[in-house]
């Protein structure tokens, strides 16, 4: 899992049937730090977050497992939200 923060939405007027019905959100990946870490993607949202939502995201394979029995063609997902995180008992600036 990693953290990630929702900067967006995505509309897509066509796409795959296994993603009809399904919000896809725009994640920018964090540091520890609260710094971002990396390029943003795209994941289907499995919580209902919303745009400025810090989150946890799973990648790869194991990022369909939320949609399960139903096969969603993704590799990324939000699979929780996150109310706050500590490094060494400090709290990022975010």
């Amino acid at each position: 899992m990693q953290l990630a923060r929702v900067a967006g939405t995505v509309v897509a007027t066509r796409k795959d049937p296994g993603l009809h019905g399904l919000k896809l959100l725009v994640l920018q990946p964090l540091a520890p730090d609260g710094a971002a870490a990396g390029a943003s993607l795209v994941g289907v949202d499995s919580i209902g977050a919303g745009v400025g939502e810090t989150v946890f995201i799973v990648r790869g394979r194991e990022a369909s497992f939320p949609f399960l029995p139903r096969q969603v063609p993704t590799d990324a997902a939000v699979v929780a939200s996150v109310d706050s995180w500590f490094v060494d008992d400090t709290a990022p600036e975010s």
